[in-house]
Order: C-alpha cells, then structure tokens, then sequence
C-alpha cells in the first residue's frame, strides 16, 4: 500500500470511487470527528480515539466502525471484517448508489455516543509464560550468577533464549548452543540484540 500524506491524496489514489468516497467524507466530517492519516487512510477520531475509518479497494469501498460491535445495526448494514477481529465493523458498498446518507450519518451519530460512553474492546495483552527447558534449568540451579542473570532479562529476551535451546533436535547441540549463550545471558544481552539494533 503507497504511504499517503493526506485525505485528499487518497481519494485521488482510489479515483474509481472518488465521488463517493468525497460525499463518505463530506458526511463524516459534519461531525465532531477529528479528520487524520493512519496506516496510510482516512481515520476519524474523538479525543486520540479512533471510531471510524474510510477504505477503498478494487471491487468495494466503505467506513470502518473501531467499535462497530457495540451499534445496535437496526438497518443490518454492517459486516464482520474478519472472523478474528472483535470490534472492528464495516459498512460495505459497491457503487455510489448504495450508500444511504441518513443511515450513514446516524450509525456515525452512533458510533461517536459509544465512544463518549466508553465502549470499546480493550486489546487482550497475552502473557505468554517462559517454560525453561530442563537443559537451561539445571544450569541456572547449578549457577547462582546465571540465575540472577537471567531473570533480569525481559520476558522476552528470556523466551529467546529457551526456544533457542528448546528448538536443537540433538542433545549435543543443546549443549553447544547452552555453552554459546551463557556468556550472553552473564552480559544482560538478548540472543538476538544484534539484529535488532542494526
């Protein structure tokens, strides 16, 4: 997708729904939504709060409600983006003839009341646990500097460094690679910083 500086740049991009991505627009910004670019589209906010979105694609084109899942979708408008996402909404159309300005504008109306009320989907954060493989684990035991060393590092620089371990089919090069990160895990340093930091 081309990196767009501005609503207007991408309506010129998606020309073959100009017209009707201009009157989505034009309806959108009748309201205290605040107009900005985000992941290169028209995103609409209240507050910093995204609540809807503009997109367009070859065959459709449509808004995106943040917090869809809360609209009451009285007219049945709406659509799941995708089977995995929880909030997210979108109203789709083919054609410039399919959009309804006083539908559009009241789920719109709506949208912005969910989001006054504080109605939106939290992002689950997934703590995932560091299972220490027992090859590492006897090691920290049988090493008092290693263990205190290891358990400074994040959670995820401590996950790299058992799915290193983890991941070697043969014992001999469980060991290997246990001998190569020692030095590491002693230094405070993720088996991986050096490619991070290039």
């Amino acid at each position: 997708m081309k990196k767009i500086s501005s609503v207007e740049e991408y309506i010129e991009n998606n020309a073959h729904f100009g017209e009707a991505l201009t009157i989505l627009r034009d309806l959108i910004n009748s309201t205290e939504l605040e107009e900005t670019v985000k992941w290169s589209a028209p995103v609409y906010a209240l507050n910093g709060k995204n609540v809807v979105g503009l997109g367009a694609f070859k065959k459709h084109f449509g808004i995106w409600f943040f917090n869809g899942v809360f609209l009451k979708d009285e007219s049945n408008l709406l659509e799941q983006a995708q089977e995995k996402t929880k909030g997210l909404r979108q109203m789709r159309f083919n054609s410039l003839e399919d959009i309804d300005p006083n539908a559009v504008l009241a789920y719109v109306k709506e949208a912005i009341g969910n989001q006054k009320l504080g109605k939106e989907i939290i992002p689950e954060k997934k703590g995932k646990t560091v299972i220490i493989p027992k090859e590492l684990e006897n090691e920290l035991k049988a090493n008092s500097a290693l263990f205190d060393a290891f358990k400074t590092l994040t959670p995820g620089k401590q996950r790299e460094y058992c799915d290193y371990i983890d991941s070697a089919k043969r014992e001999a090069t469980k060991a290997s690679r246990l001998e190569k990160i020692k030095p590491m895990i002693l230094k405070g340093v993720g088996l991986n910083d050096k490619y991070k930091n290039c």
